[in-house]
């Protein structure tokens, strides 16, 4: 199997660990949970943004952020300009945060019944490696797509 389908494949599983885990807690969708995440860390602060971090198109990314501005969990503020707006957590977010935190935490564990800590550290310092190699040559491909194209004379 390659590394592609295998990381895929783990990650299918890992996601449906964690909605089983959440579905027992709270009736909000992960991908909810999630965006609230990305929101109360202060990564994220917006639509775009967002919409990059969860791998979704602008108009459902929209309807998400309704939602949850909705429910009271994010408030919308003053961004850099008037088209941009800046997403923020309410305090209500928090117990929902707690809920998702509480459900990544036990698939951790019980990811981690299967592999020795020393192999869990390790698997984890690999996967941070790859990451951070994959998302360098990410950066080194972009530059040289905004690299000024010199016209023929």
């Amino acid at each position: 199997m390659t590394l592609p389908a295998q990381v895929a494949s783990v990650r299918r599983a890992l996601r449906r660990m964690v909605t089983r885990r959440l579905s027992e807690r709270t009736s909000r969708p992960f991908s909810q949970l999630l965006a609230l995440k990305f929101i109360a860390e202060g990564g994220v602060l917006t639509q775009a943004a967002l919409a990059e971090h969860l791998a979704m198109d602008a108009p459902a990314v929209s309807r998400l952020v309704e939602r949850l501005v909705s429910d009271g969990l994010v408030k919308r503020g003053a961004g850099e300009n008037r088209r941009c707006v800046r997403l923020q957590a309410t305090e209500t977010a928090q117990s929902e945060l707690a809920v998702l935190n509480e459900a990544v935490q036990w698939v951790d564990n019980e990811a981690g019944r299967h592999l020795t800590p020393a192999e869990m550290q390790e698997l984890k310092r690999l996967l941070d490696k790859l990451r951070n190699g994959l998302a360098q040559g990410q950066e080194a491909v972009q530059e040289v797509y905004d690299e000024p194209v010199e016209e023929p004379r």
